[in-house]
């Protein structure tokens, strides 16, 4: 026989460890679970998982050591890093640009970066007169392929 439940009566729920709410808060806060989802599967009421939230993410925070100032601080160093590793490799692109003489850049990068690459070419050109060397030895004119057949 069903026994019915009585609605008046609140649901119990065992005290959950401090592990546990560290856990739950975790999972939350990089995404790997929602509020909801974290609720039902774990038997918490959503409103105390809010309340670990508030309570428990400065502590989640303070474990990994990083308070906002540092995040920040590092953020600005990665934006540092990758904007000097995209400098580096567009320098190399224009520098092949030039040595071959075929424009790779336009055909597979954005337009604005396409567009950085020429300016640091033309920069390139201006500072060493670089195309003057290469110009000519990728470029052989008629006249200097035909003077080559000859002497074969």
């Amino acid at each position: 026989m069903k026994t019915q439940e009585q609605p008046w009566r609140k649901k119990t729920y065992e005290k959950a460890t401090l592990e546990l709410k560290l856990f739950v808060v975790d999972q939350i806060l990089t995404g790997q679970i929602s509020t909801n989802s974290a609720s039902k599967k774990y038997d918490v009421p959503r409103t105390t998982i809010t309340y670990w939230l508030r309570k428990y993410s400065t502590l989640v925070q303070q474990n990994t050591g990083m308070s906002k100032n540092d995040e920040i601080k590092k953020l600005k160093e990665k934006i540092e890093e990758l904007e000097f590793q995209k400098d580096f490799q567009q320098d190399i692109i224009a520098d092949m640009e030039l040595i071959t003489g075929v424009d790779m850049s336009k055909k597979s990068l954005p337009k604005t970066l396409a567009k950085e690459i020429e300016l640091k070419k033309k920069a390139r050109i201006k500072e060493s007169g670089f195309m003057d060397v290469l110009g000519l030895a990728n470029k052989l004119s008629t006249k200097d392929s035909k003077y080559n057949e000859n002497k074969k």
